[in-house]
């Protein structure tokens, strides 16, 4: 392996850390409306790139999912370029008037989202809160945001970033937490899974690399082991798996294990991660209607099969009331709508002998449609008990579209979905992001007991009604695992990115939904019509205006 590129453009990052740290802000907004307007200049290049690497024909429906990425770069560029601003004239992002609360125990809240009018109109009936950690209060709170813009002579530092490889907008919205909310210079490593990418990334941060502000890398494992060990390298933050966090920390095969186990790190070095989840969707009992069946089989089906599966916030596990009698509907319908969706690609390195894995520990594994070459079948597990602690399904990332059922007693909806909490927090690995499905006044007669749930969920992200992966999208709420994760139990990492109102202190973001929305959502797996929407979306994150907004709300209104 050829080192002296990489050394050359770590000294590179060495000699211009102080100079980042302590550029006008000004300046940093200048360099973010450059990478705006260069990501929304290749967007369509970078979808059809991401496509056809993923085996989508350019006619298809799915096509349009990849639209979401260059949406969410770009909003996560707005959404900073504003706050930046914000600091620039008063030294802190200023937050939506009525924003902040406190709750009974003293939690402080703070309204994340929507952030405006547009906002507002494009996701009726939506919003999302951040929590804070304890010992944040309303007086506070202020003296809890952008820390490092607070120092009066910052120390800049040089961070690896390694790329996640499922997703395009990972690796730009790693780069830009560490760049304008840390302050860190950034060496970037590309996944070799996405490495397609690459020229799309360099392009839009070009202005970056040409200041010695940010350099890119290529390669594999090797790579990554010389950078992450080298001693100019001074952070590392990861989007992947807990294995390769790991075997970062600890090492990698069985002397690995053993450092893991006596808990001593052979880098101790600071390291941010964000490493997947076995996300459930718990269904909270109640008199669900035929078009409420219809509408969240949908739903809980986009969850489980957006981008074939390989998401770190795809459903894993549907958890049921046992003696709910709209149970077995409910799985009806998800295995049409399962059905009548078009079979994906299994693109990511792997995904065939995982699939083969979980099957051979699953007999009565479902699949709903033919198993071919290059192609995992969207599969069910139905009916897996609770107590089955030690089943993969339950205790590691899948990455592939497979989504288990288990079903936990419960007198009420109250003490099920208390069950449903413990069995969570006990029994299924990870912390990333957990979805409730629960009516509004199912959720009103719960009062205080609904409140309680969403507290002692530990995940970063609590989605009622909705997928998680809204709050993901929208930029403003924090995302990544809650606070308190060890080297030796890492769960779904440490710290949290897409913090673009620099929060220090986050702990968890709870996002709501109506139970219904109308119309259906264009990420929807049973929508065919959505030519247009995300190509019109990310138009209206680079220049706002009714116009826009009215043309995406009138084809999102198509073939309903």
């Amino acid at each position: 392996m050829e080192t002296r590129p990489l050394d050359r453009a770590i000294q590179d990052l060495q000699q211009h850390k102080d100079v980042w740290a302590r550029l006008p802000v000004a300046r940093k907004v200048d360099y973010l409306q450059g990478i705006m307007d260069a990501s929304a200049a290749s967007a369509p290049a970078q979808v059809a790139a991401a496509n056809q690497a993923k085996g989508i024909p350019a006619d298809a429906p799915a096509a349009e999912e990849e639209w979401i990425h260059p949406y969410l770069t770009i909003r996560l560029i707005r959404l900073l370029r504003d706050s930046l601003r914000q600091i620039a004239v008063s030294g802190r992002p200023r937050l939506p008037r009525d924003s902040i609360r406190t709750r009974s125990d003293g939690k402080v809240v703070v309204r994340t989202f929507p952030l405006s009018l547009l906002d507002r109109f494009l996701y009726r009936g939506c919003r999302s809160e951040l929590w804070m950690q304890a010992g944040v209060t309303a007086e506070n709170l202020a003296d809890n945001m952008a820390a490092f813009y607070r120092q009066e002579q910052p120390s800049g530092k040089v961070a690896l970033v390694l790329g996640a490889g499922n997703v395009a907008s990972l690796g730009p919205g790693d780069i830009l937490h560490k760049l304008f909310v840390e302050g860190q210079v950034c060496l970037f490593k590309h996944n070799p899974v996405n490495a397609y990418l690459g020229p799309f990334l360099e392009d839009a941060f070009r202005a970056l690399i040409r200041d010695g502000f940010l350099r890119t890398a290529d390669g594999g494992p090797e790579v990554g082991e010389y950078l992450c060990h080298h001693p100019d390298i001074e952070e590392i933050h990861l989007t992947g798996s807990d294995r390769t966090y790991e075997a970062i920390v600890f090492g990698p095969g069985e002397e690995g294990k053993q450092r893991k186990l006596a808990n001593q790190r052979r880098l101790e070095k600071r390291i941010t991660c964000e490493l997947g989840n076995v996300s459930p969707v718990i269904v909270v009992p109640g008199p669900w209607s035929r078009a409420d069946i219809r509408y969240h089989a949908a739903n809980i089906a986009t969850q489980m099969t957006n981008n074939c599966g390989f998401n770190c916030l795809a459903a894993r596990v549907l958890i049921l009331h046992q003696a709910w009698p709209q149970g077995r509907a409910l799985l009806d319908e998800l295995r049409a709508v399962l059905a009548a969706a078009p079979q994906r690609q299994a693109y990511y390195p792997g995904a065939e002998q995982r699939y083969d894995r979980i099957v051979a520990a699953n007999p009565t594994a479902e699949p709903i449609g033919s198993r071919a070459p290059g192609v995992i079948p969207y599969t069910l597990v139905t009916n897996l008990e609770a107590g089955d602690i030690h089943n993969p399904l339950f205790t590691s990332e899948c990455f592939m579209p497979v989504l288990a059922q288990t079903a936990l007693p419960g007198r009420d909806a109250a003490e099920f979905l208390r069950n449903a909490v413990e069995f969570c927090n006990r029994t299924l690995w990870g912390t990333l992001t957990a979805c409730i499905l629960i009516q509004p006044e199912v959720a009103h007669s719960l009062g205080h007991d609904f409140e309680t749930a969403l507290d002692d969920l530990r995940y970063g992200t609590v989605a009622v009604n909705h997928w998680g992966a809204l709050g993901f999208a929208w930029g403003s709420p924090p995302w990544g695992a809650p606070p308190g994760h060890t080297p030796a139990d890492i769960q779904s990492g440490v710290g949290m990115v897409h913090n673009t109102f620099l929060f220090d202190r986050p702990l968890k973001s709870i996002v709501h939904a109506p139970f219904r929305t109308w119309p259906t959502p264009p990420w929807f797996i049973t929508r065919r019509q959505v030519r247009h929407i995300f190509p019109g979306m990310v138009s209206l994150e680079v220049r706002p205006n009714l116009l826009t907004a009215l043309r995406v709300a009138a084809f999102a209104l198509r073939g309903q």
